[in-house]
């Protein structure tokens, strides 16, 4: 497997997302924090091989290793998890995507089945900082990549939950075989906001522990996993049907949790407010501990960060060095 081949060290490593074409500074923040692995996305047309393999070597002479890397224009895509027109091109773009990775020697990918984005509300403060906000209630509306979706029925019907799954089903077993073949790690992010039914689709798969449990299961693949975003399981609380704590246990133990999406919430649906690691109704530190008593080896990024200032890079500063403190406190 390429993750082999990278001869990473044992232990959870602390990563950041960063843009595929990063400032001077950006890359400056990160050395000096000692910060030694990054995730980054792109989109349309920087999908080349050549690409994919620059980027790796641009961030490798920066003293950094890329773990995963994204492509926008295969990820949370409708054609996919509706089985729209244009399904087939779009899972042949998507193993192109996966023969770039290998190609370019990149272990990792996220992938998200959601068709209709992310959903959020009107923003709100937290210690003065500006915080993403869902309220199924208030404004709620989707996006991703710059599209919007909105209610009531974002794709002018309802769809089954079976044809969600059927989905799925036909997309995993497309790619799931390739991405053995290549050796590269594909990590399914949960489902965001995980509220059973968003604009008429179905979120009945990656937005609890039973289904999570049923689509690896579907998978039987090595290599398909987990991309576990802790916010997104505080965000669905019992709805998730098992805790957080509980889920790492379990999947963890298996080897089954590729990255980690390490953020907090105020509280679960219907209504949850993003907000700093040391603000919400999860102990983070718990969640640290937990990934380490299974021997979590993967990386563990932040994410959604309130802004501080209106700066992301003072934002992630604050809760990078909060991440390293805490995973130096659980380690010792």
């Amino acid at each position: 497997m390429i993750l082999d081949e990278l001869h990473l060290p044992p232990g959870i490593k602390i990563a950041h997302n960063i843009a595929s074409e990063p400032t001077p500074d950006d890359l400056a923040m990160l050395q000096g924090m000692g910060i030694q692995y990054v995730t980054t996305w792109t989109r349309p047309p920087k999908v080349t091989p050549d690409y994919y393999a620059g980027r790796r070597q641009f961030f490798a002479d920066a003293g950094l290793t890329l773990y995963g890397m994204g492509n926008a224009n295969v990820h949370n895509q409708d054609e996919i998890v509706l089985g729209l027109p244009g399904r087939e091109a779009k899972i042949e773009e998507y193993k192109q995507h996966l023969r770039n990775l290998a190609a370019a020697g990149i272990p990792y990918t996220t992938y998200a089945h959601m068709a209709n984005g992310i959903w959020s509300s009107p923003r709100a403060t937290v210690r003065g900082a500006s915080a993403r906000v869902f309220d199924l209630n208030h404004e709620a509306v989707g996006n991703w990549d710059g599209r919007p979706y909105d209610q009531p029925l974002s794709h002018g019907r309802v769809f089954s939950q079976a044809e969600i799954w059927d989905n799925y089903t036909y997309f995993i077993e497309a790619v799931a075989p390739l991405a053995e073949q290549l050796g590269v790690l594909i990590g399914i992010h949960p489902d965001d906001p995980p509220q059973p039914e968003l604009g008429g689709v179905p979120r009945c798969i990656f937005s609890s522990f039973d289904g999570y449990a049923r689509a690896l299961e579907i998978a039987d693949s090595p290599n398909v996993g987990m991309c576990l975003c802790v916010g997104c399981w505080l965000e669905g609380g019992p709805l998730m049907g098992r805790g957080v704590l509980e889920t790492i246990q379990h999947f963890g133990s298996q080897g089954k949790i590729f990255k980690v999406h390490f953020r907090n919430v105020d509280q679960p649906l219907p209504h949850f407010t993003e907000t700093f690691l040391d603000n919400g109704y999860m102990d983070m530190r718990q969640v640290m501990v937990a990934l380490r008593q299974v021997n979590y080896n993967g990386i563990m990024i932040l994410d959604h960060i309130p802004q501080i200032a209106g700066s992301s890079q003072i934002s992630a500063a604050y809760t990078l060095g909060y991440m390293q403190a805490m995973l130096a406190g659980v380690n010792n």
